[in-house]
């Protein structure tokens, strides 16, 4: 049963790459960003990190089948997110936050890996900070986060894996994308208080990490599709334009 259920992981995680290979071909030719090789080798680092020398065996194979479970479940392997995705949102609105800390309500990470709905922690000893700091955090419109202990020991002996997970109120696009009516308004509630402080405006490309996640093109990333790229890019720059975070910062 259990080789059954790895078999149908791994064939499902093929699919889910091919989605992307499809998706960066639509893309422009001179694109850096490949979709496809992004998702590949994100996975293949992050499987290097938390499978390490100590596994081996059926160990090993039941912790791949757990981390292939995680990227079914959490979206491919990412380095940071948009900074209004609901797992990193409860920052100081002046310092944004692109990757789960203390300074956006956690605590007691350690040893963490992150996908695009979810990220797994490996702290040694209890992991009851961890879990009772997710449970600490205040609820969003759009998503609940969750936190559960991993019975796999990723990453070291003598560590308990936490799985942090946003489950979004609503369907997904197919790839874990965020759909366009979420992601534009919810970038949009992450900026346009800003204009209360703002002394100058960012760039496009300087915001675009920020608002896309990484890794990102130049119109999508493993978070949004194309289409919601360009039309989160069209929002923000009619903002900036209106003057309302004042001139555009030069340089």
């Amino acid at each position: 049963m259990r080789g059954e259920r790895m078999l149908r992981t791994i064939l499902e995680f093929h699919a889910y790459r091919d989605k992307f290979m499809r998706e960066a071909c639509r893309m422009e030719s001179n694109m850096a960003f490949r979709a496809e090789e992004d998702a590949a080798g994100g996975y293949e680092r992050v499987k290097s990190y938390l499978l390490g020398r100590h596994l081996s065996g059926p160990d090993r194979q039941r912790a791949e089948e757990a981390l292939l479970d995680i990227v079914d479940k959490c979206g491919p392997v990412v380095d940071a997110y948009p900074t209004w995705h609901p797992l990193v949102v409860n920052h100081d609105g002046r310092h944004p936050e692109t990757n789960p800390n203390e300074r956006c309500g956690y605590e007691g990470l350690d040893h963490t890996r992150h996908f695009a709905h979810g990220f797994i922690t490996c702290p040694y000893g209890n992991p009851d900070r961890v879990i009772e700091a997710v449970e600490a955090l205040p609820s969003h419109p759009c998503a609940t986060i969750t936190a559960e202990q991993v019975d796999i020991p990723f990453y070291a002996d003598g560590t308990t894996p936490v799985l942090v997970r946003c489950e979004w109120s609503q369907p997904l696009n197919p790839g874990k994308m965020v759909p366009k009516s979420l992601a534009v308004p919810l970038m949009l509630e992450q900026e346009l208080p800003c204009w209360r402080w703002a002394e100058r405006a960012e760039s496009w490309e300087t915001m675009r990490p920020y608002l896309l996640g990484v890794p990102h093109g130049a119109r999508s990333s493993l978070f949004v599709e194309q289409d919601t790229a360009i039309a989160m890019k069209n929002i923000y720059m009619a903002m900036v334009q209106s003057g309302m975070f004042g001139p555009l910062k030069m340089g």
